[in-house]
């Protein structure tokens, strides 16, 4: 029986993301968690076919802890969206209380779950999930993990589109970093099966997977962000984790994770001068069972693109840890 989490999932991405859920047959029992709308969500989505029971719980009566209680996987992303004119870092302190309230709540009643953390900045709320976890005695490297798959969806999208390649899903990108503007790093030169991108599309190349999100804001017209990708993201790595926790073998998805303590992570904290990181992780039964170092093999383009992106995501996970180990204000 595998019982999966939605915390925010009357959202923009939360109720795709917990439709997507609801249709996998790897999931027994789908409990919705948000401050308004789960229980209307929870009853449309408990009309469909498929073999999950739907629950939707709100604050009141503890709802956060019965919804998340005995939970196999949680996935967060629960937060504000961001708005036009809005970087992630100005959503900093909003998602981040809200973040390190709900994994204050998973370390309490689900301490052996998997956690997915979507909600923004990845680069500093995965860092809070950790310390809040590691305050509560049950922080497990292998079980964190911060969805940076929109950023390889949106590669393999935009690498098929320049090499005319029909269908995106075949190609394997790895995209390595963090998971906002810079701090992501895709690697062109490690494309499977193999591409050529033409010198002059390849600075705009980087720039697209860098800031695709603006891309949808703006398209947008200041009524949302990427809600539709992100869902699809979040569960295309939730249903991949699940199916490698099930014993399916050979499963490979980048993925930001605290390196010193998953197997192979240290090696790559030392290569990098950070912690938190992503990199390809083969997934198992424990989770993140390797972090499979790639840097070796990278180009000297990407090498730069790597130093700006160290500098970016030591600031991102310092603030996070700062955030996290604050006394809370009285």
């Amino acid at each position: 029986m595998v019982k999966a989490v939605v915390a925010g999932a009357a959202g923009g991405i939360g109720q795709p993301l917990s439709l997507l859920l609801k249709l996998s047959p790897l999931v027994d029992e789908l409990a919705l968690y948000d401050v308004v709308n789960t229980p209307g969500v929870a009853a449309d989505l408990s009309h469909i076919s498929s073999k999950a029971k739907v629950t939707g719980y709100l604050p009141a009566n503890d709802g956060a802890r019965a919804a998340f209680k005995d939970a196999d996987i949680i996935v967060i992303p629960a937060g504000i969206p961001r708005k036009p004119g809005m970087t992630r870092d100005d959503l900093f302190n909003i998602n981040a209380g809200i973040v390190k309230g709900l994994i204050e709540v998973a370390a309490e009643v689900a301490p052996k779950a998997f956690i997915l953390v979507i909600s923004n900045p990845v680069n500093s709320t995965v860092p809070i999930s950790a310390e809040v976890l590691k305050a509560a005695g049950v922080f497990n490297a292998q079980r964190l993990f911060g969805v940076t798959t929109l950023d390889i969806v949106r590669a393999e999208t935009f690498v098929a589109e320049i090499v005319g390649k029909a269908i995106p899903q075949e190609l394997t990108v790895p995209v390595i970093g963090g998971h906002s503007g810079e701090t992501i790093v895709p690697l062109f030169s490690l494309v499977t099966p193999s591409v050529t991108i033409p010198d002059e599309k390849y600075d705009a190349l980087v720039n697209r997977v860098q800031f695709g999100g603006d891309e949808v804001v703006k398209a947008k017209d200041g009524a949302g962000s990427a809600t539709l990708s992100m869902a699809y993201a979040g569960y295309r790595f939730a249903e991949k984790l699940l199916r490698a926790v099930a014993g399916a073998k050979g499963l490979v998805e980048p993925s930001y994770v605290y390196l010193p303590g998953v197997p192979g992570g240290a090696e790559i904290a030392k290569k990098t001068g950070v912690d938190f990181f992503s990199v390809p992780i083969e997934l198992g039964p424990n989770g993140a069972e390797k972090a499979v170092d790639i840097l070796g093999d990278i180009s000297e383009k990407e090498k730069k693109l790597l130093e700006k992106a160290i500098t970016g995501l030591t600031d991102n996970i310092q603030k996070g840890v700062v955030f996290a180990t604050k006394p809370a204000q009285k």
